[in-house]
């Protein structure tokens, strides 16, 4: 599984070991919705911090 992190624009280095467990959790996360087989093949998440007025 290789995983990817980017923060504003900017790649965060992960070792293995990070990437195992960030990947293992998404993964678990996703495939325990309902409408999602465990044959998929790619997932984005896009998560955005609340503006604050």
């Amino acid at each position: 599984m290789k995983i990817e992190l980017m923060v504003d624009g900017r790649k965060i280095p992960m070792n293995e070991f990070v990437q195992t467990i960030v990947g293992n959790v998404t993964k678990a996360m996703v495939e325990t919705l309902h409408t999602i087989d465990s044959d998929w093949k790619e997932i984005s998440i896009r998560i955005k911090q609340d503006e604050v007025n």
